[in-house]
């Protein structure tokens, strides 16, 4: 007898507002301006965020748990949606300044994001795909949308790059598939601890491919090549978008097969310790030798890839809390340094460092703000930077990658040079005219960095306020599902 499909539409409430904004987005910018589109959208982000706590302690599956609304997956869409808010809020002031003012970004940027909210919902490996295609996809659009050469240049580094990841990461999904017989990550993760010896060998295989094709996703070095490229050559609001949301997402899959599905898998973990070494060593040595800042920023986001994948060495539950606390705050501090960046600069190129001199006396509540945030993203208390590193830290110290606890915490001594440089500059008096735009510092823009701003204060002072949330380990116990 035919079983009728499992077709429920509430746990996809969140993705399916996401989705209406993309459509509304497509489909109304003929008639509408696009900064009446952007606050659409807005709307739909809020409505989805509400959604997410709707959602909450009801533990619901569709598509015979394909897609899955468990607590990972609405704490993970929470820090999707809170990076997407402050990438909107900051284009109503600079997308028209970047030349990309015009409803087919914001349509792209759904999409995106529609995407990205896919894989923190996944249940098996397809869902999980079809998110990052989604996400993938969309970004090269957005990379390159602005037209300049620049612009054009980073998108077609970044596609051609991100398409080699895709191929290898569904090279090695295949591998999984051809070990455990299943693409569901609770299936996967029951067979991988009774596999033939015959099998073990593909496993191993397709766990390590698979985690080359996360590697480019998340700036893993040596995959890592695109990041200041196209980081540097996109808009600065496509830059906060990508180096936030569609981390966390690609994070958020990370978590779902490796610390899920793969858990038991062996192999991947020694792989994935020397991965996160060499990328806490190139990504901070490389951002000292920076003089331009958004390229800095850049660099910063590598060595945090680093940082932020010490949370897979760790248990399930040490290490899923690590990741859920430190991604939120990763978000806010970048998103709030890469608002002010793109509200200040002259042109899409950034500034230099030195151009940072005197900041405070012409912009002092960015320049404190853009101080907090870089104080935040080198880990000094008593913000919430400080209390995220100790997390990893500790997750990957106490599941016996003492030697990577202590490179880590080598590489921040190394990383407080190039973010207090700049942090030191805007508080020094300077006679020469200001080399920034003069008139960036708009409402919204000031909205976000407010957000980012009072979000790594609070939470580094009360961070129970988020971790409380996180912490609890039966999340994190049932990433692969039932």
């Amino acid at each position: 007898m035919l079983q009728p499909p499992d077709v429920k539409l509430l746990p996809l409430l969140p993705v399916l507002l996401i989705l209406a904004g993309a459509i509304s987005s497509t489909l109304l910018g003929f008639w509408v301006q696009r900064r009446t589109l952007t606050f659409i959208n807005i709307g739909a982000v809020i409505a989805s965020a509400v959604s997410l706590g709707w959602l909450w302690n009801r533990d619901l599956s569709a598509f015979g748990g394909s897609l899955r609304a468990d607590h990972a997956a609405l704490l993970l869409g929470f820090v999707i949606l809170a990076g997407t808010l402050m990438t909107l809020l900051v284009t109503l002031d600079t997308a028209w300044r970047a030349r990309v003012s015009f409803p087919e970004f914001d349509a792209m940027l759904m999409y995106a994001v529609t995407g990205c909210l896919l894989i923190a919902f996944s249940g098996d490996l397809i869902v999980m795909l079809i998110g990052l295609e989604i996400m993938s996809l969309s970004s090269y659009v957005l990379a390159t949308l602005q037209g300049s050469r620049r612009a054009e240049e980073s998108g077609l580094k970044y596609f051609l790059l991100g398409a080699a990841g895709s191929a290898v990461l569904i090279y090695g999904l295949a591998f999984v598939y051809g070990a455990t017989g299943s693409l569901n990550y609770a299936a996967i993760a029951e067979k991988t601890s009774t596999l033939n010896p015959e099998n073990t060998g593909i496993l191993v295989g397709g766990a390590l491919l698979m985690l080359c094709g996360f590697g480019f996703k998340v700036a893993l070095a040596p995959f890592h090549q695109w990041t200041p490229d196209v980081y540097g050559g996109a808009p600065t609001s496509v830059s906060l978008f990508l180096s936030t949301v569609v981390k966390v997402a690609a994070f958020a899959g990370m978590l779902r097969v490796f610390s899920g599905a793969l858990e038991n898998a062996p192999g991947w973990h020694s792989v994935l310790a020397v991965l996160i070494a060499a990328t806490l060593v190139i990504g901070n040595l490389a951002a000292l030798r920076q003089t331009n800042f958004k390229r800095m920023l850049a660099y910063s986001a590598v060595a945090h890839t680093g940082f932020l994948g010490m949370a897979l060495l760790g248990t399930p539950a040490a290490g899923g809390a690590a990741l859920g606390y430190y991604l939120l705050v990763y978000t806010l501090m970048t998103a709030a340094a890469l608002a002010i960046v793109a509200a200040l600069q002259r042109s899409e190129d950034g500034f230099s460092i030195t151009d940072m001199r005197g900041l405070y006396y012409r912009h002092p509540g960015y320049a404190v703000a853009l101080a907090v945030c870089l104080a935040s993203l080198a880990g000094l208390p008593p913000f919430a930077g400080f209390f995220g590193k100790y997390l990893v830290f500790q997750a990957a110290f106490q599941n016996g990658y003492a030697w990577i606890s202590v490179l880590a915490a080598l590489t921040s001594v190394a990383a407080l040079v190039y973010y207090l440089r700049p942090a030191m500059l805007m508080f020094m008096p300077d006679r020469t005219p200001a080399r920034e735009y003069s008139l960036g510092q708009r409402a919204p823009t000031t909205l976000a960095v407010a957000l980012g701003v009072a979000g790594v204060t609070v939470l580094g002072l009360l961070p129970n306020l988020w971790y409380a949330f996180v912490a609890h380990p039966d999340i994190w116990a049932m990433l692969a599902g039932r």
